[in-house]
């Protein structure tokens, strides 16, 4: 009977081993692939605000253009302070 225990506990143990070991693999494919949420794709355009230096995906930016130029911004608050320091 005791032999029944024993080997029902390192069962136990081998599939919380193989678990934990499928968990660990699974977190490592998820980090490494572009496809996690919020994460842009590699080689995505890339812009600079000109208030902050904030790095922003290009495609999320806010922009604004005075004089022929455009500048691309994190949030309202930088674009409206670059708008107000234009002539």
């Amino acid at each position: 009977m005791l032999w029944l225990i024993r080997l029902l506990l390192l069962a136990l143990l081998v599939v919380l081993v193989l678990r934990a070991v499928w968990r660990l693999i699974g977190g490592i494919a998820e980090g490494a692939s572009a496809s996690a949420p919020g994460v842009p794709r590699r080689g995505t355009q890339m812009v600079r605000d000109p208030v902050c230096g904030t790095f922003v995906v290009q495609s999320r930016a806010l922009s604004a253009t005075a004089g022929g130029e455009t500048a691309w911004f994190c949030s309202d608050a930088c674009r409206r302070q670059w708008q107000d320091a234009r002539p």
